[in-house]
């Protein structure tokens, strides 16, 4: 016969530390997502959303939390500053 209460305890997970630093990935991943789909529509947007994406996912990759979410974001944002960029380059010949 069992005495237990019929509730399983889970063994101690680390917590997560609770600093700004953990927003990193996230925030990063979510301005990247939104370059690249701004990349062909407007090209202004996405160069600021780009530049966004790469700033915080390179500031995650130093801070160490969430590093794919960081990479990822840093990747889609390097996509989202490019394209329009080629495009500036490619039909004006430049700045």
């Amino acid at each position: 016969m069992g005495t237990g209460t019929g509730t399983v305890e889970s063994p101690e997970t680390p917590a997560t530390p609770a600093t700004p630093a953990t927003l990193y990935g996230p925030v990063s991943l979510g301005f990247g997502v939104i370059a690249l789909i701004a990349a062909f529509f407007l090209g202004f947007f996405a160069l600021l959303a780009g530049s966004l994406a790469i700033t915080f996912g390179v500031l995650g990759l130093i801070s160490g939390y969430n590093r794919p979410q960081c990479l990822a974001g840093l990747v889609l944002g390097a996509v989202g500053v490019l394209h329009p960029l080629s495009f500036l380059f490619a039909f004006t010949g430049g700045f």
